[in-house]
């Protein structure tokens, strides 16, 4: 079974026991020759907060990659969809490559969450939950993998760093690396998982080293967005890629006889 495999690979990011942290290849902070943090209208900071900004006042269709690693293995997880951030709506699709786990729907939609894989309900009906009560219970992960998260984690980046152009998503643009503080990356965790994260800080005697990346195209628009840590060889990794920023995205809201409430959902696929 997959599953007990990924559930671990997970949990060694938590673990109390870690004496030792390494950023990984490719994952450095800014120096001060890179254009370090500044907060004047042209600076980095306020180039990755206008495009989050610009972004939240739109749409975009979206692909995550979450790629877990440790204990000499590796898996990965997709979530991919359309979301209005405008409007507060959208819909995504969760899967585990492979099929060890059954696949997951979302909607979002007026204030709530409809979950289609929710546990202790029926197999064609769908959980609901205030989408302000969902939490998440990995590191790295977002609350039922809510893309509005990772756009305010994106946004609290600091140390930032313009680390020059490339090509992403079919376009020119510029990245920037940054680093998440401590309060950024526990967001709305569940109580138990804030507090293994907290030993794991305490043990290590720093803030987890969590890079955070935001690409920007020459329009200002943000294309892509990469959040890692790399705890002692243990390494979550999660790529968001950004499209059809401004197509309309339509969401199908389940009907009310086909919901049950719910207040917890878990599990690998639920963040």
């Amino acid at each position: 079974m997959r599953r007990p495999l990924v559930l671990t690979a997970a949990a060694a990011l938590l673990c109390t026991g870690c004496s030792t942290a390494d950023a990984g290849s490719g994952d450095k902070p800014a120096s001060a020759s890179q254009s370090p943090d500044s907060t004047s209208p042209s600076g980095p900071r306020s180039d990755v907060r206008a495009a989050v900004a610009a972004l939240r006042e739109d749409s975009a269709g979206f692909r995550q990659e979450i790629e877990l690693e440790g204990e000499g293995q590796e898996y990965g997880l997709t979530v991919t969809g359309g979301f209005d951030f405008a409007a507060d709506r959208g819909h995504l699709a969760v899967d585990l490559p492979g099929g060890a786990i059954d696949h997951s729907d979302q909607v979002f939609a007026d204030g709530k969450i409809y979950i289609s894989d929710a546990q202790g309900i029926g197999e064609d009906a769908w959980g609901v939950m205030p989408r302000d009560q969902a939490q998440a219970h990995y590191l790295l992960r977002a609350p039922l993998n809510d893309p509005e998260h990772v756009l305010e984690q994106i946004a609290a980046m600091h140390k930032i760093s313009r680390e020059g152009e490339e090509n992403v998503q079919g376009v020119r643009a510029v990245r920037y690396r940054g680093i998440l503080d401590h309060r950024t990356v526990t967001l709305r965790m569940t109580p138990d998982v804030r507090t293994k994260t907290d030993q794991a800080r305490d043990a290590l005697g720093s803030d987890l080293p969590v890079f955070a990346d935001a690409w920007v195209d020459g329009r200002g628009r943000l294309v892509q967005t990469r959040m890692s840590v790399n705890i002692s060889g243990a390494r979550v990794t999660q790529t968001m890629a950004l499209s059809d920023i401004g197509e309309p995205v339509r969401v199908t809201v389940p009907r009310a006889a086909d919901t049950i409430p719910v207040t917890e959902v878990g599990g690998i696929l639920n963040g």
